[in-house]
């Protein structure tokens, strides 16, 4: 399993508008094969950020299945027009205890 972690920054006052296009797409991702789990967090001292996690059984999942897919686009389009910056976007592996 793999972490995917994105970072977002909003355009202040569009918070709201964010999230309502996330709710909209998010089954577009959640459907994607190869993905386990899709969650969205926001920021209680940092409204305008948000915390995009998403669990996938493998990078390639990611990369093939979603970025390289019309599913990315619709995706990026309902999202998108809202990032105050292009988002940080990496992948983490779990730790053993």
């Amino acid at each position: 399993m793999v972490l995917e972690v994105a970072l977002i920054e909003v355009n202040p006052g569009q918070e709201d508008d964010f999230a309502a296009a996330y709710a909209k797409g998010h089954a577009v991702l959640a459907t994607t094969p190869g993905c386990r789990s899709v969650r969205m967090t926001r920021g209680i001292e940092s409204p305008s950020r948000f915390v995009l996690l998403v669990e996938w059984d493998s990078v390639e999942a990611h990369v093939d299945n979603f970025r390289a897919s019309e599913r990315y686009t619709t995706w990026r389009s309902l999202i998108g027009p809202y990032f105050a910056a292009p988002p940080t976007v990496e992948h983490f592996i779990d730790v053993p205890a």
